[in-house]
């Protein structure tokens, strides 16, 4: 039986402990930066095993573990991210959320999860492969400057030769995988506008300078960064997702205050994006008298898969659809974001989608909802596609 044979089946016979290592993540979630039981509960997996364990990594709650195979040879980083979100759960599980406001509605107890049950089982045969392989239990995705920064400006991941990481998507079946190349996932900055005005009575608007108006007009003139400032071809958005000015019927507001968000998939968009916003909130000024506070901040960089490993990816997977797999197709980049992107501003590597739908469920809910429900099938599909990534990768030539 090959490696690869016997770590399928190890995979195979651990998928109910991958299963209860979810549910227990899921009902124990912690926000970004704040994940400190979530990371002893990954650093106390790992007693008792001849692997060198580093807690408290990129200046948060990162741990990372090194498993040395049977001699040298590549280095490759694999990475799963263990925080959760802000919400509050609505998803009719068993193993609902136990903290009020807080949510793994984005799916990263089940990456934590396989990523554990994935790394024990190739320790387990680290006698039987060469290299070493890094496994990243990532803290703070969601929230920037995010966890992968920090990591990565630490230097412990300098060595890498490669890295890979997934992600997992209720809107395609379970056993589908979705690869991209070049730029996959979106560059992301977000905004702060807090626009002065002067207060007054409603009935006597010419005695205020009303900044709810100006901040109506910032919200349709900003629709024009996109639809007459950047190339038609690129992919850029920018959404004004928070518009805070409450009051009565008969008060003009002294002050209101916008939130924003500006996706692009070239980094050369970055800075003509923000440019652009600026002169925009800047004009509110002579326009309506009102002064402007723009609060713009830089934030993941574009996800760029490296073309020959992604492509290496599917070579590897492919063998696969008709068995554990439906497929393996490249689709189209996506416009969310995601801080892996900073290691592979490093490292070569390839980022890919698990898909996770509920079984039953022709339109569900998606990361990110309150009703957010991921297929735990997904689990051994992600344990076994980056585990013949990884063994894939390890057997070709090392540098």
């Amino acid at each position: 039986m090959s490696v690869k044979e016997k770590l399928l089946q190890k995979l195979e016979e651990k998928e109910e402990r991958m299963i209860a290592i979810r549910r227990h993540l899921h009902e124990n979630p912690e926000l970004s930066f704040e994940e400190e039981n979530t990371a002893e509960y990954i650093a106390d997996f790992y007693d008792g095993k001849d692997v060198k364990v580093t807690t408290g990594a990129g200046g948060g709650h990162g741990v990372i573990v090194e498993i040395e195979g049977a001699s040298d040879g590549k280095v490759i980083g694999i990475r799963a991210d263990f925080d959760a979100l802000p919400i509050q759960e609505e998803a009719d599980v068993p193993f609902k959320s136990k903290k009020d406001g807080v949510m793994h509605a984005c799916g990263h107890d089940m990456h934590t999860a396989h990523m554990l049950i994935l790394a024990e089982s190739l320790y387990e045969l680290k006698d039987e492969w060469n290299g070493t392989v890094k496994v990243i239990h990532q803290h703070a995705e969601e929230v920037p400057p995010g966890g992968a920064k920090g990591i990565v400006e630490s230097g412990i991941l300098d060595d890498l030769d490669e890295v890979y990481g997934i992600h997992i998507f209720p809107n395609f079946e379970v056993g589908e995988v979705i690869l991209a190349e070049g730029e996959s996932m979106a560059g992301r900055s977000n905004f702060d506008l807090k626009i002065q005005g002067k207060g007054g009575h409603a009935a006597m608007p010419s005695t205020a300078k009303d900044a709810l108006v100006a901040g109506a007009h910032f919200v349709t003139q900003v629709q024009t960064v996109v639809s007459r400032r950047m190339d038609p071809s690129d992919l850029v958005v920018v959404t004004v997702a928070s518009f805070d000015a409450p009051g009565g019927y008969n008060v003009i507001q002294d002050s209101v205050t916008l939130r924003g968000t500006v996706r692009y998939m070239s980094e050369k968009n970055r800075v003509p994006a923000y440019e652009a916003i600026k002169g925009i909130a800047e004009s509110l000024e002579s326009a309506f008298g009102v002064t402007v506070d723009l609060d713009y901040k830089y934030d993941y960089p574009v996800l760029f898969n490296t073309p020959e490993l992604a492509h290496a990816v599917e070579d590897i997977l492919k063998p696969n659809v008709g068995g554990y797999l439906k497929g393996v197709e490249f689709g189209k980049p996506l416009s969310g974001s995601e801080d892996f992107a900073y290691y592979l501003e490093k490292t070569p590597g390839a980022f890919y989608y698990i898909g996770a739908k509920p079984e039953g469920v022709d339109e569900p809910y998606m990361n990110h909802h309150p009703k957010f429900e991921a297929n735990e099938g997904a689990l051994l599909t992600s344990a076994k596609t980056l585990g013949e990534v990884v063994l894939g990768r390890l057997q070709q030539d090392s540098r």
